[in-house]
């Protein structure tokens, strides 16, 4: 986490501070914002491996006071407005693409401002997974199943208990009651209660129709920000059938036991 304050810079308006941040992934909080600030990502990795980064931000709810833009060689392309209201928007664009330029808007009282985001770094191919934009309620098929299970961030046996919809941010909250938990990241499913059940919660898109049903499904996908994000996720007897099939044939990516 990253707090510049603007107050430090009351008597120069126009100056521009520059913030370097090794984490592949953190916040920015900037306080009462006066002036600019460059963000510069600096990744603990070789600078040849850059290419393959995408950078993601998220603003907060209630971000406020300035104008955020992507900056390369001077250009100026605005990704966030400041004051810019709807559902929580999430910003992607690859890392030679440019740097991040946060440009305070003049207020008549900035110590009511505070401009705000969160940001993640991760390959290009993790993204494109996160950011199907052409057909994100699609089914998987065998083969992308298959491989979900050896590069998600977590992967589970469950039944939807409930389905949660939030209509102001375009999103569905799956309550997932976990049979069989076989990997997670970040402790999202989380034993609770006295009967010693595993339960969590995964979000998906509101526009694929996700809607509480009976069995069990193989739940996969990946932590963006926090939070569970749905990847595939096929009845658990058919995941059964395709991993049996690829493992007759030698075929199958990873072991995982799905009895």
């Amino acid at each position: 986490l990253s707090s510049p304050s603007g107050l430090t810079h009351e008597s120069h308006r126009k100056d521009v501070e520059q913030v370097y941040l090794r984490c592949s992934e953190g916040s920015i909080e900037w306080m009462y914002p006066t002036g600019a600030l460059i963000v510069n990502l600096r990744p603990n990795i070789s600078p040849a491996s850059y290419k393959h980064l995408t950078v993601c931000i998220k603003p907060f709810k209630d971000s406020a006071g300035a104008n955020i833009y992507l900056e390369k060689t001077g250009e100026l392309k605005l990704l966030v407005r400041d004051g810019e209201r709807g559902p929580s928007r999430v910003y992607c664009f690859g890392y030679d693409q440019g740097g991040l330029f946060v440009e305070a808007t003049p207020q008549q009282d900035i110590s009511r401002k505070i401009t705000g985001f969160q940001y993640e770094l991760m390959s290009k191919g993790i993204a494109a997974d996160l950011h199907t934009a052409s057909a994100p309620c699609r089914p998987c098929s065998d083969t992308e199943v298959l491989l979900a299970v050896c590069t998600s961030d977590f992967v589970i046996r469950g039944s939807i208990q409930n389905v949660t919809n939030e209509a102001e941010e375009q999103e569905s909250i799956i309550h997932v009651g976990v049979t069989k938990l076989y990997r997670q990241k970040s402790k999202v499913f989380q034993l609770t209660g006295e009967s010693g059940n595993w339960r969590g919660q995964i979000k998906t898109l509101l526009e694929c129709g996700v809607k509480p049903g009976d069995g069990d499904f193989l739940f996969t996908g990946r932590m963006h920000f926090g939070e569970a994000r749905l990847g595939c996720a096929p009845r658990f007897k058919d995941f059964q059938r395709m991993y049996k099939e690829a493992k007759d044939k030698g075929l199958n990516p990873c072991e995982i036991g799905p009895d």
